[in-house]
């Protein structure tokens, strides 16, 4: 049985086919035993945040209840990134799929592998708008989103995609 606790995911790719790479993540995760997807985000392009000089990425957010315990899920989602043919040669560089837990309810979550909510969340506007979309009436995660907003300086260009084709 699933957790009461929502868990939060950002989701992203800025190497073609950007929306094919991200529909087939979700799709996997969506398959695992132990994950219920229960939300998602509508579908935004992004200017790349950290190293700029590379392709725009397509984010969301998904929201999900699990059986597994926060490393299980992180091991699960460094499969699928694998399945997704996901390299991990320039930091912050270009990925066909990138899967980051960012919160998890109210959890604090330190280790060398872990750290939740996500370390680089609050400074992240394609980690906040789509997440806040679907965390609004999660009494845990709603008001750690609003709290992020509220204080972030990120000014990178974030913009709603209709239909997610290329």
């Amino acid at each position: 049985m699933a957790s009461d606790e929502r868990v939060y995911l950002s989701i992203g790719s800025n190497i073609h086919p950007r929306v094919a790479n991200i529909k087939q993540a979700i799709l996997m995760l969506s398959q695992l035993a132990a994950v219920n997807v229960i939300a998602q985000s509508t579908w935004y392009e992004t200017e790349p945040w950290g190293k700029r000089d590379q392709a725009n990425f397509y984010n969301v957010s998904v929201a999900l209840t699990t059986t597994l315990t926060p490393h299980a899920l992180l091991t699960e989602l460094h499969a699928i990134e694998h399945l997704g043919h996901r390299e991990r040669k320039v930091h912050w560089g270009p990925r066909t799929i990138d899967l980051d837990i960012i919160f998890w309810g109210a959890r604090q979550i330190q280790t060398a592998e872990l750290t939740v909510p996500h370390l680089h969340a609050a400074e992240r506007n394609f980690v906040l708008r789509p997440t806040a979309e679907i965390a609004k009436n999660d009494p845990q995660v709603g008001p750690q989103v609003q709290a992020m907003i509220d204080a972030n300086t990120d000014q990178s260009w974030i913009k709603k995609v209709g239909n997610v084709s290329e």
